[in-house]
């Protein structure tokens, strides 16, 4: 076999092994911020379980002050009071999960 012959396959095969890394690092940097992005949609989804728990939870202490409080004028001055705690309930729990 001819020395340029073989120099020549030998060329096209370094040509494609640079392909070939070259697409391996550009599928490694898309691996990466695919990773990147699901950790992202990860903690979100968990900042909005924890949304959603709150808003259950004040909810259920709605139906509780309208259990207790029935249908009296001392009810609406009862469902504000209770609102203001659990903003400031709120407000501790954004304090401590910061």
């Amino acid at each position: 076999m001819p020395k340029d012959k073989q120099l020549k396959q030998l060329q096209q095969i370094e040509d494609k092994l640079r392909k070939l890394v070259s697409r391996y690092a550009d599928v490694q940097q898309q691996l990466s911020q695919a990773q990147e992005e699901v950790k992202f949609l990860e903690s979100l989804v968990e900042e909005k379980d924890q949304q959603i728990k709150n808003f259950q939870n004040q909810e259920n202490i709605v139906k509780i002050v309208d259990t207790i409080a029935g249908n009296t004028a001392n009810s609406t001055e009862l469902k504000l009071k209770l609102n203001e705690y659990i903003r400031e309930i709120e407000k501790c729990i954004a304090y401590l999960q910061d």
